[in-house]
């Protein structure tokens, strides 16, 4: 494992948002879904792929609150162009979605 520095990890911007739309994404070459995610006033809604249909169903998603990386450069998937990272944890059987434990404001910044 690299070691970075504080400068490092200030640059990425992890952030609240809440999922709004859920749509399949049939075109993925993996399974996926395709999210809409409001990280509030400041950063607006954006839209992901996410890899997550193993383990979740659209109807348990919309409303959820996510982590995503929302300074990425946006990123053609298929027809989509993704304008986030929705974060979370690989395990055997899928991915599990990083998430706060309590609610929070949309847009509100990991640090």
């Amino acid at each position: 494992m690299e070691t970075i520095s504080w400068n490092d990890f200030e640059k990425v911007e992890l952030r609240v948002g809440t999922i709004v739309k859920v749509e399949p994404f049939p075109e993925a070459r993996v399974p996926a879904y395709k999210l809409l995610v409001d990280f509030g006033e400041d950063i607006g809604t954006r839209k992901s792929s996410a890899q997550i249909t193993a383990l979740y169903n659209p109807e348990e998603l919309l409303g959820k609150q996510v982590v995503g990386v929302v300074n990425f450069p946006p990123k053609q998937i298929g027809p989509m162009r993704s304008e986030c990272l929705v974060t979370g944890f690989y395990r055997p059987d899928g991915v599990v979605l990083a998430v706060p434990d309590k609610p929070c404001p949309n847009g509100l910044k990991l640090g």
